[in-house]
């Protein structure tokens, strides 16, 4: 089976983006598996477009281990760019399975979308029983076996728990982020961020990403840990994220809307066999 593909990036998170507009090819699990593997494509999620009739198009996300994403914020900003050059529209709107949404496209490969509104409610996370969301009280060690008690949990389109600490590289992501992501307290497992305070306007962050392991740049973690912060109090509802490759910029807005902005890569086409 050969066809064409495109490959993209928000600040590292990297992505293969299939258009099915026109031609349905049916991919098992295991061939996108196989695509996501870095010895052969690789990227941390596959997006697949879809035709829709009411909207510019629909998105469907996965894993790099083959598993459904319900969201995808870096990801729907590239798809939203690629699907801008068709007509040169500035703006794209796009159904996913948690949300409808739409995406700015602003000058210098910069794309802003509007994530909506998160969920805070233990149950909509969801979490499997009835905690305070804001501190979830789960123990992790940091790389001096010193103790660290906290997680705040919110939902973007999909779950994620963020913790507040002084220096996230004290913490092995590697190590701590699969053991919270498969905590039995997350029926659907979850995203896991460790975010340092720079400022009220700035944040350092790294990311365990759901399925997908350690990532460059998450887009839903950046909406969901400028919520939590601003929650607990400790940020203001304009920030910057900052990952390894550079920052997104993350406001609130007055009806606690996320609006998530950003550079995506340009869009490079690719062949396919599997």
């Amino acid at each position: 089976m050969n066809f064409k593909a495109y490959k993209m990036d928000g600040l590292g998170n990297d992505f293969v983006i299939i258009d099915q507009r026109e031609k349905v090819i049916k991919l098992s699990k295991d061939s996108i598996i196989k695509i996501s593997d870095r010895k052969f494509i690789g990227c941390d999620q596959l997006i697949i477009i879809k035709k829709n009739r009411n909207l510019d198009a629909g998105l469907e996300f996965f894993n790099s281990d083959g598993s459904v994403s319900g969201a995808c914020g870096n990801g729907t900003r590239c798809a939203a760019y690629l699907l801008s050059r068709e007509n040169n529209k500035k703006e794209i709107i796009v159904w996913t399975s948690s949300s409808i949404l739409k995406s700015k496209i602003l000058n210098n490969n910069n794309v802003e979308t509007n994530i909506g509104v998160a969920k805070l409610e233990w149950n909509k996370i969801p979490i499997s029983e009835n905690r305070n969301t804001k501190n979830l009280g789960i123990k992790i060690l940091d790389k001096n076996n010193k103790e660290h008690i906290g997680g705040t949990a919110v939902n973007v389109g999909n779950p994620h728990v963020v913790f507040f600490v002084k220096n996230i590289d004290d913490f092995d992501v590697k190590k701590i982020g699969p053991k919270v992501e498969n905590n039995k307290i997350f029926p659907e497992k979850c995203n896991v961020t460790f975010a340092q305070i720079i400022n009220n306007n700035l944040i350092k962050v790294k990311v365990w990403e759901r399925g997908a392991g350690l990532t460059k740049a998450c887009g839903t973690a950046a909406c969901a840990t400028a919520v939590a912060g601003n929650i607990n109090g400790l940020l203001n509802k304009k920030v910057d994220i900052e990952f390894e490759l550079g920052k997104l910029s993350i406001f609130i807005d007055e009806k606690n809307n996320i609006h998530m902005k950003g550079p995506v890569s340009e869009v490079k086409e690719i062949d396919i066999k599997l």
